[in-house]
């Protein structure tokens, strides 16, 4: 068995199977730092690594850190990032304070992409109906991700799509926390504390991000969040009664009354060099009673994306159901460590990677 290098990478000591190698740092994600990593002597192309930061320094870290995990594994669709490998340095007088996560490594994200190439029609459908994909497969699953962004989509060169950072997400239920995801791609329920809320909130992220493809800028750029609630209206006009009937929180209907009326902006005039098939799309996406919302299953039925459907999609987009009973559990770190630790005892590696491993440990060996 091959031992453990240590690299200071940003300031900070990462601990890691001497079979790895650092290309680069790649930054910070949710909760971690990132770099580019390759296998020696495999032949898969290089990888990425995610160094948790202090994960056990208060309760809800060392439960967010699991349930990061758990959501990793779980996961298992082409357009939906997933677990390559994890592991923890060797405990030094007391227990192990790190753990790390291998993913697959994308080229860069859709933010980036967006305002770096001149995407063209094609290229917008085939990542939205992937984005669909993917997003159809985690819901089905029971689970929300709750902060879909062009920043949380990744992009290959080849326009292949996943879906970054589960951070955020957790189990579809009627009691949830209101204030989750960017300010600008967050759906006018949650806006407006309307109530409990569904998979709609990242229907609505996607028609955002659906806009932001079209015109290489975001649709509600708001610079705060009273100024967020100014951006939105003022595109999508006045809410229906419909829509604040809903609302059963006192501020939020006092807002309204006192806001100007506004009409809803046509979308056809506000895009006009857009497909009008997309421009239909977006508008089912961004309606703002999220009850008569889209949902990914028929929006990727839509004349728009249709075309792009082949007959194994129905299968491969179903997951099963995720177990996310330990949210409502409260536990002290050590405990939450050991759960953690027993889910890195008992993950196996896809079977590709566990050949790639294989081959890079046998070469440490000779």
């Amino acid at each position: 068995m091959a031992g453990f290098a240590r690299v200071k990478l940003n300031e900070s000591v990462w601990e890691f199977p001497d079979v790895y190698e650092i290309v680069r740092p790649l930054g910070f994600g949710s909760f971690g730092q990132v770099a580019r990593v390759r296998l020696r002597g495999a032949q898969i192309g290089d990888v990425a690594m995610k160094k948790l930061v202090q994960p056990f320094d208060r309760e809800e870290d060392a439960k967010g850190a699991y349930r990061e995990i758990r959501l990793l594994k779980h996961m298992n669709h082409r357009n939906v990032i997933s677990l390559l490998h994890v592991f923890h340095p060797p405990a030094r007088g007391g227990d192990f304070q790190n753990v790390y996560f291998v993913t697959q490594l994308m080229d860069e994200d859709l933010h980036r992409f967006t305002r770096s190439n001149r995407i063209t029609d094609y290229q917008i459908r085939s990542i939205l109906y992937q984005i669909l994909r993917g997003l159809k497969y985690i819901h089905s699953a029971g689970v929300l991700h709750r902060d879909l962004k062009p920043s949380n989509i990744a992009v290959n060169q080849n326009i292949e799509v996943r879906i970054l950072d589960f951070g955020l997400a957790r189990l579809s239920s009627m009691i949830m926390s209101d204030f989750v995801g960017t300010l600008w791609y967050r759906a006018p329920e949650l806006l407006f504390l309307r109530g409990s809320y569904t998979n709609a909130i990242d229907i609505w992220s996607v028609g955002c991000i659906l806009a932001e493809m079209i015109t290489g800028h975001a649709l509600f750029p708001g610079n705060g969040y009273l100024n967020q609630l100014e951006c939105l209206l003022n595109i999508m006009g006045t809410p229906s009664q419909e829509f604040t009937g809903g609302i059963h929180v006192e501020h939020s209907h006092k807002y309204l009354e006192r806001y100007p009326y506004r009409e809803k902006q046509d979308f056809y005039q506000l895009f006009p060099n857009a497909n009008p098939q997309a421009l239909d799309l977006m508008e089912k996406m961004l309606e703002m009673v999220p009850e008569r919302r889209i949902t990914a299953d028929d929006a990727m039925l839509h004349p728009f994306l249709r075309d792009l459907i082949e007959p194994h999609h129905g299968v491969e987009d179903i997951a099963p159901a995720y177990d996310q009973n330990f949210e409502n559990i409260v536990l002290p770190v050590k405990c939450w460590r050991e759960l953690l630790s027993h889910e890195i005892d008992n993950f196996q590696p896809p079977p590709f990677y566990v050949d790639a491993l294989r081959i890079a440990y046998d070469q440490q060996q000779h």
